[in-house]
């Protein structure tokens, strides 16, 4: 949710422009106090600078607003609260909150569970390169739920989210390499993005790593316990 907007000489500067009602400003100066930055972390009054830029039509204040009511940091968690600020902002174009807005859909929180309206919202997200929302969209076409079952597209957004180091895609994806859905199929490809999967925690390329080790393992052991037997079965008879 971070933004790209114009920075200030010092954080004096910023907090003078804050004041006297920048909304971009405003916004920043939220963040410092969520995250504790030249000042004291303070979500309560992040929360009420990024109200101010929020009610300014701010989609990036917006969306953190959406993000304090949800985690109910600096605010009582309210989950349709939430809803209302990341569709503000969603509506806006910003990739965040579309994200987090088809998570709401998803899990149903704060509005009626609607997998449809999450995919729209994931997919608006994953256009313009939300990770996260890469994911989640790969696996509604790994499964077939809302949209039609479609493995090569399920690849296509996982390889995008994987790009960009999320474990769980690169997990998913070498899972679709393992077994040839959506791309032919490839032990190798399959075997390194576990291995960049698991260097960052996830459990499950781990869980398949180990698996696909000890099945290595195994094999080399049995084959050398083939030509053991087979060179003293030709001793035997020389």
């Amino acid at each position: 949710m971070q933004t790209d907007r114009r920075t200030w000489q010092s954080f004096e500067d910023m907090s003078k422009a804050a004041e006297q009602g920048e909304a971009a400003a405003q916004c920043y100066l939220g963040i410092c106090y969520q995250t504790g930055q030249g000042v004291e972390q303070d979500y309560a009054e992040a929360t009420r600078w990024f109200r101010k830029a929020a009610e300014q039509n701010d989609a990036a204040a917006q969306c953190y607003l959406g993000f304090c009511y949800q985690a109910g940091l600096g605010v009582p968690q309210e989950f349709g609260q939430a809803a209302k600020w990341f569709r503000e902002a969603a509506e806006q174009g910003d990739p965040a909150a579309q994200f987090n807005l088809g998570v709401l859909y998803e899990t149903g929180q704060g509005v009626p569970q609607n997998y449809a309206e999450a995919v729209k919202w994931y997919h608006a997200a994953a256009e313009q390169g939300e990770p996260q929302a890469q994911f989640n969209l790969g696996v509604f076409y790994e499964t077939g739920q809302v949209v039609p079952q479609n493995f090569e597209e399920a690849v296509r957004w996982y390889l995008a989210a994987a790009e960009q180091e999320c474990a769980p895609a690169q997990c998913n994806l070498g899972l679709c390499y393992e077994t040839g859905r959506g791309v032919e199929k490839n032990i190798r490809e399959a075997v390194k993005w576990f291995c960049r999967a698991a260097r960052a925690g996830d459990k499950t390329a781990q869980h398949n790593l180990g698996v696909y080790y000890a099945t290595l393992e195994a094999a080399e052991a049995a084959t050398a316990e083939g030509e053991t037997a087979a060179a003293g079965a030709s001793d035997a008879t020389a």
